[in-house]
């Protein structure tokens, strides 16, 4: 995964910073491209197990039949009501369908950790309930771009010092 940006050194995270950013937050907004070539953005839970980002998607939705024709993708988590507490990382690569689609809970022990932490996170519980109307993505990012702004005030202080 590509750690460097090119722009925003200043307030990119460091891969610590980065990961356990990625494990606290719930909602991502991911991008996709449908067949006519519109963008189509839409809001998802997802997990972060320290490699990878995993999505658990409704297999019929206009994300499922998106990522079905063009695996490219495009994912933003950010946090932050005011301007010196934004925060974010954007992951841009491919991704690959992990498991039975739809999930029904047949085993798939690729699935046993990335489930539990998922449940965890999300419903409080130790177990994955499936609904058999959604299945999992993986995106092992290509590049990562990342941005804390609560560093300008940080750099700031210490100029002051």
């Amino acid at each position: 995964m590509a750690l460097t940006q090119r722009r925003g050194r200043r307030i990119m995270m460091t891969p610590g910073e980065l990961d356990a950013f990625l494990t606290a937050e719930r909602t991502c907004r991911v991008a996709t491209v449908s067949a006519d070539g519109a963008p189509h953005a839409s809001p998802l839970w997802f997990v972060w197990d320290g490699t990878s980002l995993w999505l658990y998607s409704l297999t019929r939705s206009r994300r499922w039949a998106d990522l079905g024709r063009d695996p490219r993708i495009a994912v933003v988590v950010d946090a932050g009501e005011t301007y010196g507490e934004l925060r974010g990382a954007e992951l841009t690569g491919t991704v690959e369908r992990v498991g039975e689609a739809p999930r029904v809970g047949g085993p798939c022990p690729e699935l046993d950790a990335v489930e539990r932490l998922f449940a965890r996170k999300n419903f409080d519980m130790d177990a994955m309930v499936h609904d058999g109307r959604h299945a999992w993505l993986r995106l092992t990012p290509d590049a990562v771009a990342s941005w804390d702004f609560r560093k300008l005030a940080q750099s700031a202080r210490a100029s002051a010092d």
